[in-house]
């Protein structure tokens, strides 16, 4: 199974980036191979709406089963969960790719069912 997991930076010891839609990277994890690439998210860190429907059709073309993020908005949520993509939120105490990952391996994420924060222009 592929994860991603958004980031401020391209590898697992980059920091976790709390928002979905306008993350710097999407690190992903192939929990099979254990291969790691990075996929920017350039196109929607500055997008002036869109930002998390884009992200969540770019992450479900990489054929990613779960995502690891610190929110996410009704509108990526929606796109998420039609592509059948599963949510986990990070906590902040969880700072790096690499401890977001063993967390969500350990089972001590929590799945979410509906958006964590209002959209963008709400």
């Amino acid at each position: 199974m592929k994860v991603a997991i958004t980031s401020y930076d391209k590898d697992l010891s980059g920091k976790v980036d709390r928002s979905f839609g306008r993350a710097k990277w999407f690190v992903v994890v192939d929990t099979d191979s254990e291969a790691v690439e990075a996929h920017s998210n350039k196109q929607n860190v500055n997008a002036a709406q869109g930002a998390g429907i884009q992200a969540a059709q770019n992450i479900s073309n990489l054929e990613v089963g779960v995502v690891l993020t610190g929110n996410v908005g009704p509108n990526a949520f929606r796109a998420l969960k039609a592509a059948a993509i599963r949510i986990f939120i990070v906590g902040k105490d969880i700072e790096t790719v690499e401890g977001a990952l063993s967390e969500w391996k350990a089972g001590h994420l929590r799945e979410v069912h509906e958006a964590t924060i209002e959209g963008h222009w709400v």
